[in-house]
């Protein structure tokens, strides 16, 4: 444990952001289970995937992630949900 009082300080307020940091990682990433979730039963996903890719862009902008790490994740969830989409026509298609 620190004795200098700014050591003190700087590891209340590192414990801050922690928390913060591990709040907005949460948030988007429930947004993003719930476009999967959604792509994957068929439904429209364009207002979950625009409130995800806010939460990700928000998240990315306050720092909790870095810029590139966001890109990549819209990316992906993109492409996964577009290949859930795929999969669901296929499937429609054949019965």
């Amino acid at each position: 444990m620190a004795k200098i009082r700014s050591a003190i300080k700087n590891m209340r307020k590192s414990e801050k952001k922690h928390l913060q940091n591990q709040i907005k990682k949460s948030q988007f990433k429930t947004s993003v289970k719930k476009a999967i979730i959604s792509a994957q039963k068929g439904e429209d996903t364009t207002e979950l995937l625009s409130e995800a890719f806010s939460k990700i862009d928000k998240a990315a902008k306050t720092g909790s992630i870095h810029k590139n790490q966001a890109a990549r994740r819209k990316s992906r969830l993109v492409k996964k949900i577009k290949s859930l989409q795929k999969v669901e026509v296929q499937t429609v298609q054949s019965k």
